[in-house]
């Protein structure tokens, strides 16, 4: 007959395997994950971007003008059941409007941040294991750009490439009739999307050529070494994937400062041009009348304002679920 301690060990042998089968199911993701919806700032952030990209994908169709339309008889109104935030300058509907700048926002953070993220992850990867050499080529590239303030490169940009392309498309369009240059309002995007983007990589090679360094030296790296794998395959197979981590954090933050800069350069008349629909543009239209009608200025800038919160709330959660070490989320 089986003992108290022979119960008590037994019992506590099925404890341990009871334990062992759970963590065995546990993984980096779904901790993750789990972390992630403890954190109410980041519940907050994510209830922000969700609508954020519902705006940006169905705004338009369910904005009830179009951002375009005038209505000269409903010149700068208060906001009324008929126009909900009132009506701008010359009669447009600043409710949809402020929808259709939450379209072009997004566009313009998203094609900027895939770009830049492509662009510093593939020469942040060269420069840390693609020997000396071409990390000081890659790193003295990275320093000059870095050395520039942002906006001022991007504007500087702006500036330089915008209008040669435009009157190029002109002078297409008036020779061969091209429909696609018949509206060159789709060059200011373009610009927008290549200025932002260059301004952008160094931060993301920076990141992935220092976690390259830092994970190189792991003795999985060693082994694959060992057995004759080759050093791309090592890079694209084993480093980058454990690299990414920090990567998606700095995406976050990256997505809300696209955001801004690109109101910043429509602020300053050299990013996305009136009549198509940016917060910037929205506040520099109306910023004149401030004293008399406000709510045409607050309304663009607060939207903005509240995204670029709540995507930095987001990014700041996923810093700390990401983060075993970090106790914040828990």
């Amino acid at each position: 007959m089986a003992g108290p301690n022979n119960i008590t060990n037994t019992n506590a042998l099925a404890d341990e395997l009871i334990t062992g089968v759970e963590l065995k199911q546990r993984s980096l993701w779904k901790d993750a994950v789990q972390r992630l919806l403890r954190n109410r700032l980041s519940i907050i952030g994510l209830i922000i971007t969700f609508f954020l990209f519902f705006a940006a994908i169905f705004g338009p169709a369910i904005a009830p003008y179009s951002y375009t339309e005038q209505d000269l008889m409903s010149i700068a109104k208060m906001p009324s059941a008929e126009h909900w935030l009132g009506t701008d300058e010359i009669g447009r509907d600043l409710f949809s409007r402020v929808l259709w700048g939450a379209r072009t926002a997004t566009l313009v953070a998203t094609f900027t941040t895939v770009i830049s993220v492509v662009i510093g992850v593939l020469l942040g990867a060269a420069a840390g294991y693609g020997g000396p050499t071409v990390d000081n080529i890659i790193g003295r590239i990275i320093d000059v750009v870095m050395s520039i303030p942002g906006l001022l490169l991007a504007a500087l940009i702006s500036v330089s490439i915008k209008q040669p392309i435009v009157s190029w498309a002109e002078r297409v369009y008036e020779q061969n009739g091209f429909p696609l240059f018949a509206d060159t309002t789709w060059l200011d995007l373009l610009v927008v999307f290549g200025g932002l983007a260059f301004i952008s990589w160094p931060g993301y090679a920076r990141l992935i050529r220092g976690q390259i360094f830092s994970l190189r030296e792991e003795q999985y790296i060693e082994a694959a070494k060992a057995v004759g794998v080759s050093n791309v395959k090592i890079a694209l197979s084993h480093l980058l994937p454990n690299a990414m981590g920090p990567v998606i954090v700095t995406l976050t933050f990256s997505f809300s400062g696209a955001m801004a800069l690109e109101s910043s350069l429509s602020y300053l008349g050299i990013g996305i041009q009136p009549p198509q629909a940016s917060w910037g543009n929205m506040i520099a239209s109306n910023i004149g009348s401030w004293s008399y009608r406000p709510w045409l200025v607050a309304v663009p800038a607060l939207t903005l304002a509240i995204v670029t919160l709540g995507i930095n709330f987001l990014g700041d959660g996923l810093n700390d679920a990401l983060n075993p070490r970090s106790g914040k989320a828990i």
